[in-house]
């Protein structure tokens, strides 16, 4: 499967998020070295500002292919092809509604325009994807007849658009099943997570025959943003066995980078990268895991440079205290261990903290003066 990765595009419409430059060549870098495969870099209409950003993004070498978004207007693709680009997403809406907000309802005109500017782009040469914005409110019979007109025009993929997330994981493979069944065009994914359903629905997309999928980082995005860069790019790798090189600390550097430059904080527990989604503290999961690493952690925490933890809490059982304590050099017998539980359970619960290792020891002391 391909990831294109539309961070540094779809990731900084998000409200309230700005790139500069220095920030958007390390997020370039990073996604490069955590393998993505395509990488989406930016609006060329936007202006000079936004065109020498994207100069200065294709000068960097990298492995992954990039792409600018456009309008499916000539001079947004003029735009592209003064910034040297040889990849374009070319949009054009596809639902009644945004045919009436954007070209008066008339999809005469939006066909001649699709023919104008792909024929155009063809002609000098480009891998073009046409964006198809708003697919999951489109007529079907619509959808198919601007996928006719791309492979007549000889354009290279179909970017299948939720727009506002609204897909279902069903409607989603029955809908992507029956257009890669045409054998139109390869079909790409871009879905949004209004209702926390992006990653699943892209995912859906790919099981039943699309081949590409767009991410942002810790899906960053309008609203409540995309499907997530890491999250499928781990999905690829442990659940459907791709064959993927995944550098943990350059994971970590990419989050890191994203999480900053964008102002926000990654909650605690988020998958795959979220601070706490490797400490264990209940005493049934510490009690296994402290026996075998993959009894309760479908990968492990090394994979992405996190570490695992087994925090001293009011689910703590005997086990994780038993590893604290054998930390500090302290071996102990069980019936200790289980008179300690108690007043644990007490302090976490009453300040909302779990406890360190010398707070651990120091309770220790308190029931074995003299140990």
């Amino acid at each position: 499967m391909i990831i294109n990765d539309t961070t540094l595009r779809d990731g900084e419409q998000a409200p309230y998020v700005a790139f500069n430059t220095a920030e958007k060549v390390a997020i370039a870098r990073a996604l490069d070295a955590c393998g993505a495969d395509e990488l989406e870099i930016g609006i060329p209409a936007m202006g000079k500002s936004e065109q020498e950003d994207i100069k200065t993004l294709l000068s960097l070498g990298l492995n992954a292919s990039m792409m600018t978004w456009n309008r499916m207007r000539m001079e947004d693709l003029e735009a592209s092809l003064a910034c040297g680009v040889r990849c374009v997403d070319l949009s054009i809406p596809l639902s009644d509604l945004l045919i009436d907000v954007k070209f008066g309802g008339d999809k005469a005109h939006l066909l001649r325009e699709v023919e104008r500017v792909v024929g155009a782009a063809k002609r000098e040469g480009l891998f073009v994807c046409i964006g198809a914005e708003d697919s999951s409110r489109a007529d079907l019979s619509f959808i198919e007849e601007v996928m006719r007109l791309g492979q007549s025009l000889g354009a290279d993929r179909f970017r299948y658009c939720d727009t506002v997330g609204i897909l279902t994981p069903t409607r989603t493979y029955n809908t992507i099943k029956h257009l890669a069944n045409l054998d139109l065009l390869p079909i790409e994914m871009h879905t949004h997570n209004d209702f926390g359903l992006a990653n699943a629905n892209a995912l859906s997309g790919l099981d039943a025959g699309a081949i590409s999928v767009n991410t942002t980082v810790v899906g960053l995005g309008e609203r409540a943003g995309n499907a997530s860069f890491e999250q499928i790019l781990m999905t690829l790798k442990h659940l459907y066995n791709e064959a993927r090189t995944i550098d943990p600390l350059a994971i970590k550097t990419l989050v890191s980078l994203v999480c900053e430059a964008a102002g926000m904080s990654l909650p605690l527990n988020a998958p795959i990268v979220g601070e706490r989604i490797f400490a264990h503290e209940s005493g049934v999961h510490a009690s296994a895991m402290l026996k075998n690493t993959n009894a309760y952690e479908p990968f492990g925490a090394e994979e992405v440079g996190s570490v695992r933890d087994y925090p001293i809490g009011k689910h703590s059982g005997t086990s994780a205290l038993r590893y604290h304590l054998e930390q500090l050099g302290i071996a102990t017998e069980q019936g200790t261990l289980f008179g300690l539980l108690p007043r644990i359970r007490e302090i976490v619960t009453g300040r909302k903290r779990v406890l360190d290792e010398q707070e651990l020891y120091t309770l220790y002391r308190e029931m074995r003066p003299c140990s």
